[in-house]
């Protein structure tokens, strides 16, 4: 990155961000540590996706089953041991591949959100906007307390993120002429 484009950045921070917004920045703060958290927890997931290539799943499976104290005859243990047996090992290499690259956007839009990038709020507000629909199918289809409260978090990062880039917006408008 070039130096004019570093100066128009923190130019473009300070003008959306003065003293009397500390409110917002700490919210979008919050939203860069949760997605933060989302990928790191994910990047944990892809690591333990990778360590079970090439081991014996079904034994695996068996355990958890025996472990949790289910029948592995009855039908819903039997279906995941049914699943394990039919799970090549590349399709677990893909899945890791998949779990990895969400994980790096994740902690990459954290990096940026907290670092106040333009670019990090709206990848923030259109992944999140993305999900709204479904969530909201989901949640209607079968309301539950948990999917409600998912579907407000997500909603209200959505609105801090468009909020944020409204200011954002207006204050180099404003700057500008």
């Amino acid at each position: 990155m070039n130096s004019n484009a570093s100066r128009h950045d923190a130019t473009v921070s300070k003008l959306a961000y003065p003293s009397s917004r500390a409110g917002e920045l700490a919210s979008i703060r919050l939203v860069a540590f949760f997605e933060a958290f989302k990928g790191v927890l994910v990047l944990a997931a892809a690591s333990g996706l990778l360590a079970l290539i090439h081991k014996d799943l079904h034994v695996l499976a068996a355990k958890l089953i025996e472990h949790t104290h289910l029948n592995p005859a009855s039908k819903y243990p039997r279906i995941f041991l049914d699943a394990v047996d039919r799970l090549p090992d590349t399709e677990l290499l893909w899945l890791a591949l998949g779990a990895a690259v969400y994980s790096v956007v994740r902690l990459a839009e954290g990096y940026g959100l907290y670092h106040q990038r333009a670019w990090a709020e709206v990848l923030a507000a259109v992944s999140g906007a993305i999900y709204m629909p479904f969530e909201a199918f989901e949640w209607v289809k079968h309301p539950t307390w948990f999917r409600a409260g998912v579907f407000a978090l997500n909603a209200a990062i959505v609105a801090i993120m468009i909020r944020a880039l409204l200011h954002r917006w207006h204050s180099v408008q404003g700057h500008a002429g």
